[in-house]
């Protein structure tokens, strides 16, 4: 081999190494979603609000990195997806969260013991985040199906004004709607309340029905606007 090629094969392994090399982000989230509206666009709404107030602020020494996608895919076929992101991922992330309901899948209890396994955090609604939406409005420990939350945030929608009066999955900014009147913060009481009765010695979290976790990942970021 001459020394042109040789000159040419070092460089590509130089350049191979540099590629393969992944630098840890402080400060970082990487959120990934079930749903492809509601969720992310929530959760986008708060990160907005953080990189608002933390833009122009000279005592920030690192702006918290929140990455937030919608899969359109649930329970063990997410956390197979947040694993390929990961993996594929230009940084490694401090803080990866799995957001996904309960539904009607079978293997939502067998999916947070895999996301956890993995390192995630899981932030699990059951049966749907429609749930953590009405905490936002009102306390409820009644077990309904996901349609039934749809319908009683269709009526807070249209007692508080908000939208035009309805639940829809596409609003941009859910997050800032559904925290008028200090919702978020009585989103993260009820959750609290509601989950207190819940032992995972004793409780799988398909049959804790209504319940969420949303509260521990909101709780995490809003920290950053808490400050």
């Amino acid at each position: 081999m001459g020394s042109d090629d040789l000159f040419k094969k070092r460089r590509e392994e130089r350049q191979k190494r540099t590629f393969e090399y992944k630098p840890s982000r402080a400060n970082s989230f990487l959120i990934i979603t079930e749903g492809e509206k509601t969720e992310p666009l929530y959760i986008r709404g708060l990160a907005k609000l953080i990189e608002d107030k933390l833009g122009g602020s000279v005592d920030v020494y690192e702006m918290p990195l929140i990455d937030v996608t919608g899969e359109g895919c649930a329970t063990n076929k997410l956390i197979e997806k947040t694993e390929e992101i990961v993996n594929k991922a230009k940084v490694i992330y401090q803080n990866i969260w799995v957001v996904f309901d309960k539904d009607d899948f079978t293997d939502f209890d067998q999916a947070i013991i895999n996301g956890r396994s993995k390192g995630y955090h899981i932030a699990w609604s059951n049966q749907s985040f429609e749930y953590w939406l009405y905490l936002h409005f009102e306390y409820s420990d009644s077990a309904l199906h996901r349609k039934e939350w749809v319908k009683k945030l269709n009526k807070s929608f249209k007692e508080y004004g908000l939208g035009n009066g309805t639940y829809q999955k596409n609003y941009k900014d859910i997050y800032s709607m559904v925290n008028s009147n200090e919702g978020v913060k009585n989103a993260i009481n009820n959750a609290k309340r509601r989950m207190s009765q819940f032992d995972e010695k004793k409780n799988k979290p398909s049959e804790f029905n209504p319940g969420t976790t949303m509260h521990l990942l909101i709780e995490e970021l809003k920290k950053y606007l808490d400050e």
